[in-house]
């Protein structure tokens, strides 16, 4: 199939089937007495199953074809009968249900261990995956494998006991036709294994499909302005409608085998019967057996056929839950690249939750690519003194952001070492780096939820007072209380319903909450308008006050006050110093205030 010109990112990889059937069965594991109950309630709806033909062969040859029939008898096994029946469907109803219930909570704690684990993923895994794939993952695959325990298991546990049953009640009554009829269970081995690589494959390639088409809508809703600004909805349709056909092939491709391997069963179970019923026939004509035993047979030979019908249905099913499975095991085979040290260096807080670090900052010698060969900073050496108000400017793609995706840990550096007080922040436990810290980007991510819910981002232990006072201090007060609701006033996801400047106060208020001892500012106020930055800029001291600040720059009035400001071109830094010393030196820092916009060439 021709593939379309649209790259989602590098493919999840997938583990084989027997790994992800162990891990499968390791999910089920602290369930082990549920499921014996199950085994149990399994035994007792089987075994009324089975049991009925038996009672009416014994009514047939015993009660009605003798010279003098007897009610008595008769009414007593009819009895017997419907307490069988009883019996079979009340230990159905609650075997059903209690292993949905057990199904349930496996699924469950899989998509718990699922979005656990690539929350604990490092950036550069988000870099080469495609967020809908991963949405797949979270979702559709793990409903896939939920069927895996309500629907698979429960056709293996049931239908499984209701062959050997089977097998053995016709064993039973009359060995020899019991023989006869074993004699497809060959056939129906082979046609599994002619199917099982085909089927196997089919699933797989729809999977794929699926995952794709999820992955593409969901970019392309998310970037819809984009879309209808630039007049791409057709080319957008067309790249949609090549994946929905892709898809949608597959998915008859797979419907197709699934039917074929279906009805190979369905034939051969006729066959069976009609067979049975002429060598039957044939038996009881020549005195051979009675007419219960062959009406016996009869029905267990559909009983046979019945189950190995639903566990041929179900095939689809599995196949279905060991692709997902596959896929699953592959992202939870990805190793964090961050990990935490051996040896941690423990981290004081004061009573305020804040780090007791002074907030220096120190890179030595620091190199760092994001892929092989191509390096984005090159030996990089600087230090930021405590409680000091640094900036970084340059022209895009320098090698700013670079450097504070390292502070961070979101990657690692390749060479050299980076230092938060003198000790290196490999030896920090990674969630303990992260509350010494708070970072605002350009871009701002607004959840579903009241405006005092993201500035707390969900935290009980955060005052409504203490979100006032932070929102205050990076000036997003006044427009906050222009809401229909004021701090209560419901957002909605990605901000939809605030304008550019107001999500970024709203981070800078955000980042206040965690009250961080270093706090990075990453291009912060390049979406503010003149007002708003006017606005923040006034607060900058107060928001700066009593922590390091280090503020990646695109507007140079930004940094024009900054203790000292580092300029960074092809990933070195070229120049540093104050605003007043760099002007002097009319080097590359100087050739960007004049190449400024004229509000900044003012402003400066």
């Amino acid at each position: 199939m021709p593939e379309t010109d649209w790259d989602e990112g590098r493919e999840i990889r997938m583990t084989d089937s027997r790994t992800a059937l162990t891990r499968l069965v390791g999910y089920a594991q602290p369930h082990v007495k549920g499921l014996l109950v199950v085994v149990g309630l399994a035994v007792l709806y089987v075994g009324a199953q089975v049991l009925q033909p038996w009672l009416v062969q014994l009514v047939i040859d015993k009660d009605l074809l003798v010279p003098h029939p007897a009610f008595e008898p008769i009414l007593l096994l009819a009895l017997l009968y419907l307490g069988v029946t009883l019996v079979g469907l009340g230990a159905n109803l609650v075997q059903n249900r209690r292993l949905q219930w057990i199904g349930q909570r496996i699924v469950r704690n899989m998509r718990q261990d699922l979005f656990s684990h690539v929350e604990s993923l490092a950036m550069r895994f988000f870099d080469t995956h495609a967020t809908g794939r991963l949405i797949t993952n979270v979702s559709s695959d793990t409903t896939n494998v939920s069927m895996f325990f309500t629907q698979f298991l429960l056709s293996v546990i049931q239908d499984g006991m209701m062959l050997l049953l089977v097998m053995g009640a016709m064993l039973a009554l009359n060995w020899q036709l019991a023989l006869m009829s074993f004699l497809v269970i060959p056939v129906i081995v082979l046609i599994s294994v002619l199917f099982r690589k085909k089927l196997h494959q089919s699933y797989q390639y729809t999977r794929t499909q699926f995952s794709r088409l999820i992955g593409y809508t969901a970019e392309n809703l998310g970037g819809m302005r984009i879309t209808q600004i630039f007049h791409q909805e057709r080319k957008q349709f067309q790249l949609h409608t090549e994946l929905n056909r892709r898809y949608t092939g597959g998915n008859i491709n797979e419907y197709r085998w699934s039917v074929l391997f279906n009805r190979s069963f369905d034939a051969l179970g006729n066959l069976s019967v009609a067979l049975m019923v002429w060598l039957g026939g044939l038996a009881v004509l020549h005195h051979g057996i009675e007419i219960g035993v062959l009406f016996a047979f009869t029905s267990y030979i559909r009983q046979f056929f019945q189950p190995i019908n639903s566990l041929t249905q179900n095939w689809n099913t599995l196949q279905s839950s060991l692709v997902s499975a596959e896929r699953i095991g592959g992202v939870l085979l990805e190793e964090p690249e961050i990990q935490d040290a051996a040896d941690p260096v423990p981290v004081r807080w004061d009573r305020d939750g804040r780090a007791a670090v002074r907030g220096e900052v120190a890179f030595d010698h620091v190199s760092f690519g994001y892929v092989p060969n191509q390096t984005v900073l090159q030996d990089v050496t600087f230090a930021v003194p405590p409680q000091s108000f640094v900036g970084f400017v340059g022209e895009t793609g320098a090698g700013k952001s670079t450097l504070m995706g390292l502070l961070t840990r979101f990657y690692d550096v390749q060479q050299g070492h980076i230092t938060v007080d003198g000790v290196d922040i490999h030896r920090y436990r990674q969630h303990e780096l992260h509350r010494m810290m708070a970072i605002v980007q350009q871009d701002v991510n607004i959840f579903s939820g009241t405006v005092a819910d993201n500035i707390r981002l969900f935290r009980p232990d955060v005052t409504d007072q203490a979100v006032q006072e932070a929102a205050e201090i990076a000036g997003a007060d006044e427009f906050i209380r222009k809401l229909p609701g004021g701090y209560e006033a419901w957002l909605r996801a990605k901000g939809a319903n605030l304008s550019l400047g107001q999500r970024q106060l709203l981070a800078f208020a955000r980042a206040l909450t965690f009250n961080p001892k270093i706090l990075i500012l990453d291009e912060a106020t390049a979406s503010l308008d003149s007002h708003t930055e006017m606005v923040l800029q006034r607060g900058l001291t107060r928001i700066a006050e009593g922590r390091t600040t280090l503020v990646i720059a695109h507007r140079l009035s930004t940094v024009r006050d900054a203790d000292l400001i580092f300029v960074m071109d092809q990933g070195q830094i070229v120049e540093r110093g104050s605003h007043q010393h760099l002007m002097a030196q009319d080097g590359l820092y100087a050739d960007l205030v004049h190449r400024s916009v004229p509000d900044t060439m003012a402003a400066l």
